[in-house]
């Protein structure tokens, strides 16, 4: 196929009730010149992924700052993309602490993340906080992608009820807010997920269900094979192979989804009931919702993805690396050696799943780069220590260059109190999204892109 032939963004692979997005190939690049040169710019995208009740910071913190730092016991899954982070240490949450509104810490270090705004105290219907920095971007790189935006996580969550001392559950079990008085309900079940993202909004409603029900018990990949082979045809070599490993690896995840246990109840919360798809693994939830947030920036569905590891003030426990008490408790740990020691293992759980959907989006190549060179991916937490309860020196770790903009590889840290809205905004700025404010932010956080 000659070089001129090209192939929009937007092409999707078609079947019945079923539209398959394709991943960047070299076909979309635009022509620049009349000699053909191309010009393959890919999307830049925005993560964030959370993890509750704190860490175990003296485990966390490198010890060197610039690009001479060692990995501490925590950050240790991260080894194979040190030189994909930026560790940034001194980051403040200062609308999380109390400022006059008594307990609730673990409330308003969720619903503030994000917002950067104190939530107001109430567990009433009059819930209040702030637009999330997600949503700002999705109002306005969202009208690109099929959807605006993605909420995902592994606990179910509530709007309404008392769910930390006087706080509604809204607060601590949301990190996206639309408008200061309406969260983004995230989705727990990676079967739907998936369905969402292949599912054909042209389809008819009537029978729609029926239909996307039969689809995915056969495969999303037959029911678009002539339209793949057809595509594959007019491809070159390089986006022949790129196609048949996005195939094949969504093949992959459809086996998964089928092979997945599913259980009655959350490990570690009574009483709530899981929605059908919920694998009764926790590691294989958390993974299977990780191949769902790559598929879905692959694949430009959309550029923004939120996905909570678990809720604020999580009890889950964690049996299956030998921590059978539950989560919350131990944060409160009292410096007590033997339950830190449990705290570092549950830390490390959540980072080597971070570490393990790091692998996935840098395997995908984009251009002279990769999925991860184009993603700013954000993990943290909206709590310091969980004993003390801090919000100032949070864990936080970028990951990602931003499309170039950012100069990975390193530990920053930067004057204690600095609003975490700092770094959001430097993040917008990337995305083009001309926001001078955010929250309690006091400019662009510097010092990222060099």
């Amino acid at each position: 196929m000659g070089a001129s032939w090209r192939i929009s963004r937007r092409t999707m692979l078609k079947g019945l009730g079923t539209a398959m997005a394709l991943p960047w190939m070299e076909a979309m690049a635009p022509v620049t010149s009349v000699l053909g040169a191309q010009a393959a710019v890919a999307p830049k995208r925005m993560a964030f992924i959370y993890t509750p009740n704190g860490m175990n910071m003296a485990d966390w913190t490198p010890k060197q700052e610039g690009t001479d730092f060692e990995l501490p016991e925590i950050l240790s899954p991260f080894k194979e993309f040190k030189d994909d982070m930026l560790v940034l240490s001194g980051l403040t949450l200062d609308k999380a602490r109390a400022n006059g509104d008594g307990a609730g810490d673990h409330a308003r270090a969720l619903a503030a993340f994000l917002t950067c705004s104190q939530p107001r105290k109430t567990h009433g219907a009059d819930i209040k906080v702030g637009i999330s920095v997600d949503q700002v971007a999705a109002q306005h790189v969202g009208k690109h992608t099929k959807f605006a935006s993605l909420e995902i996580g592994c606990d179910a969550g509530a709007q309404a009820g008392n769910c930390d001392s006087g706080y509604s559950c809204a607060y601590s079990h949301n990190i996206a807010w639309r408008t200061e008085s309406s969260p983004v309900a995230k989705e727990i079940n990676p079967k739907a997920v998936f369905e969402r993202l292949f599912a054909d909004s042209a389809q008819p409603s009537k029978g729609a269900t029926q239909t996307r029900e039969l689809n995915f018990r056969t495969s999303v990949l037959d029911l678009v094979l002539d339209d793949a082979k057809s595509l594959q045809k007019k491809l070159g070599f390089a986006d022949r192979r790129k196609l048949d490993e996005y195939l094949n690896s969504v093949r992959e995840i459809e086996e998964r989804l089928r092979r997945t246990q599913f259980t009655a109840t959350v490990q570690g919360i009574d009483g709530v009931t899981v929605p059908k798809g919920i694998p009764k693994s926790y590691t294989e939830h958390i993974e299977l919702m990780s191949d769902m947030l790559a598929l879905a920036l692959q694949t430009d569905s959309t550029r923004i993805v939120t996905f909570v590891h678990a809720n604020e003030g999580s009890g889950r426990s964690y049996p299956f690396i030998d921590v059978p008490e539950g989560h919350h408790d131990l944060s409160h740990h009292g410096n007590d050696e033997g339950k830190k020691q449990k705290i570092k293992k549950i830390n490390l759980f959540h980072a080597q799943r971070v570490a393990s959907l790091l692998e996935k989006l840098k395997k995908v190549k984009e251009g002279d780069g990769t999925l991860l060179d184009n993603t700013m991916l954000v993990f943290g937490s909206g709590i310091g220590d969980g004993n003390a309860h801090n919000h100032d020196d949070l864990p936080v770790v970028l990951f990602g260059k931003g499309g170039g903009t950012i100069a990975t590889g390193r530990h920053v840290r930067y004057a204690n109190d600095t609003p975490i809205a700092n770094l959001y905004l430097a993040m917008l700025d990337r995305m083009g999204v001309p926001e001078e404010k955010l929250g309690d932010s006091t400019g662009k956080l510097l010092n990222l892109n060099t």
